[in-house]
């Protein structure tokens, strides 16, 4: 049975309104108080919500409205790790693409203070009854995965297992007690280290940082686990593998083959969100690692470009992926967020409403649900 609010699904963030790009520029230049911004950040996270409703999806999130990167705002705030603002570098053939921050483990990881608590306070003032808000937060195996073993201070931790990863899942554990505490119910953990393992580039330069990429799939479906274990009763922890989703572009490609059977069998997710969207994902054949009680979301509808996916093209995705996993334990989403960072991806504002809308029809279609 699917433990997720609905057959349909998406994975969080929405493109910012302007009035609230513009707030955050003010914010940037001294112009205005955080508290300043903050209340245009309400405003905007009202309406998200409501159009959120409004189209009848039953996960809401608050958009991601408060943060400029996905990753980097989460990871900064807790303690002993110090993050770099991601660079934007411009490819020889003009496009755009994101170098991604090292997470620099610098003293011993705690819980310092509670993230994500006084946005999912607003976040669940805002939502009616019959939904439920969602709150997303980056993966723990991001303060591992870029830096490796030279990303973590050795006075710190002379060894990382078990005392490395015993105080992340620690930490992390802190922020989801505190969550559950106000109330909250589903948190998504966004993870693109797995999926970049997936990509023979990435894999070649988890090499050249001294770690085996044939290894760290099942290591951190360990470290996830630990994570796992400090989860509140009755909360709900899903997962999303996320190949890049700056301004439109991808940063991995790659079958799920490398990593399916530590993400699917060994890790202790509730669900996953996976990017299915175009073929540098590969083909469904993965899936068969997964066992009774866990959901995949689907991740068939690009966010990444305004063309609308035909419904029966859906469909007939959603059956191939069936014969590899029960039907009644797939759902279907967006391949990945509109907005990952705040910059958003090249699509029109209108485009998430149809792509949205067309998730939910497929879904009521081929699972029955109103």
């Amino acid at each position: 049975m699917v433990k997720l609010p609905a057959r349909y699904d998406h994975v969080g963030s929405f493109l910012r309104p302007q009035y609230l790009l513009e707030a955050r520029e003010q914010k940037a230049k001294g112009l205005i108080s955080a508290e300043q911004l903050r209340a245009v950040e309400d405003k905007a996270i009202t309406e998200i919500v409501k159009f959120q409703q409004d189209l009848g999806i039953k996960s809401i999130t608050d958009g991601e409205f408060r943060r400029t990167y996905f990753h980097v705002d989460f990871l900064e705030q807790i303690g002993g790790v110090k993050t770099d603002i991601p660079v934007t570098i411009i490819k020889p053939d003009g496009t755009e693409e994101l170098a991604p921050p090292v997470m620099r483990v610098i003293d011993k990881v705690r819980h310092v203070k509670d993230i994500q608590l006084a946005d999912f306070q607003y976040l669940k003032s805002q939502v009616g009854a019959g939904y439920t808000p969602k709150v997303t937060i980056p993966s723990p195996t991001m303060l591992h995965f870029r830096g490796g073993r030279a990303g973590i201070s050795r006075e710190a931790y002379p060894e990382l297992d078990p005392v490395f990863y015993d105080d992340v899942a620690q930490a992390y554990g802190d922020e989801l007690r505190s969550l559950a505490a106000a109330g909250c119910t589903y948190v998504q953990m966004d993870d693109t280290n797995l999926a970049y393992l997936c990509d023979e580039k990435m894999r070649e330069a988890a090499r050249q940082r001294g770690d085996d990429p044939n290894e760290l799939p099942h290591r951190y479906a360990k470290f996830i686990n630990k994570v796992v274990a400090q989860k509140p009763a009755g909360m709900t922890l899903a997962m999303h593998l996320c190949r890049g989703n700056f301004k439109s572009t991808h940063a991995a490609a790659g079958n799920y083959e490398p990593v399916a059977e530590a993400l699917l069998s060994e890790m202790d997710i509730d669900a996953y969100f996976l990017e299915y969207d175009d073929d540098r994902s590969g083909d469904f054949r993965p899936l068969r690692y997964l066992p009774k009680g866990k959901t995949v979301v689907l991740g068939l509808v690009t966010t990444k470009f305004g063309q609308l996916e035909s419904k029966d093209d859906l469909k007939r995705r959603i059956a191939e992926a069936a014969k590899y996993a029960p039907l009644e334990q797939l759902a279907l989403s967006p391949q990945c967020g509109f907005s990952s960072t705040v910059h958003g991806n090249n699509i029109a504002v209108e485009a998430q409403r149809t792509k949205l809308r067309l998730v939910i029809e497929t879904a009521q279609e081929v699972w029955g649900e109103a």
